[in-house]
């Protein structure tokens, strides 16, 4: 059976989750890290992918990118895979796959759910208990979005541009929103639509990526058996 293709519309944006294979380690040090950001970069460049978030943990990674053209950001993972694999590989002297077969991803709805995305993504570490404030971890995103350090991988997405007028509004902004308790349903909510790699939005926002991709991106429904 051949594989389903993707939903990789441009200009909308998704979030990608890619893990080890069996959870186990895919970076085993600080220049394993490098190394794969060093190939992100290149392949966002290349295929045109703009980076708005990212969290680079020790057996999995949470991007949030826009393609700027259709199916950009699979052809940029697929860039990714071949050059670290090889790598990682020939490094510790290993064979076969690394990742747990395809990335997880799904699209999802910048007006209500691109920011709430951003945050769970650069939470990441804090939920794993490797540190108690994400500024701590610096293999994220959330320095550059939330402290103005400077990144060349990084495209603030104009949602989080909207936050303020002024880059220290900004950054004063988007830190507020980390104060906030976290929403243990939009957590699933999130989860749920990336594992099943359904859109992340309203009903409205739904109908009209279905109208533009032709696919279906809600749940089934079950029929009920009749006796």
């Amino acid at each position: 059976m051949s594989r389903r293709l993707r939903l990789c519309p441009a200009g909308i944006p998704q979030h990608i989750v890619q893990r080890g294979n069996n959870r186990q380690i895919c970076f085993a040090s600080d220049d394993d890290i490098a190394a794969y950001a060093n190939w992100l970069h290149e392949a966002a460049l290349k295929y045109e992918v703009l980076i708005h978030a990212w969290v680079f943990m020790t057996n999995h990674v949470h991007l949030l990118v826009t393609p700027q053209v259709e199916l950009a950001s699979s052809l940029m993972m697929q860039y990714i895979g071949r050059h670290y694999v090889r790598y990682f590989n020939y490094k510790y002297r290993r064979t076969g796959t690394l990742w747990e077969g395809r990335y997880h991803s799904n699209l999802l709805q910048q007006e209500h759910y691109l920011l709430a995305c951003q945050r769970y993504i650069e939470l990441n570490p804090v939920r794993a208990k490797m540190v108690a404030d994400p500024a701590d971890y610096k293999w994220s995103s959330y320095r550059s979005n939330a402290l103005g350090v400077k990144s060349e991988m990084l495209t603030p997405h104009p949602v989080y541009m909207s936050l303020g007028r002024t880059k220290a509004s900004r950054l004063l902004n988007y830190r507020a929103l980390f104060g906030a308790d976290t929403d243990e349903g939009l957590l699933q909510d999130i989860r749920y639509s990336l594992n099943k790699g359904l859109v992340l939005g309203t009903e409205r926002f739904k109908t009209e990526v279905e109208s533009l991709t032709g696919r279906r991106v809600r749940p089934a429904r079950r029929e009920r058996k009749t006796r």
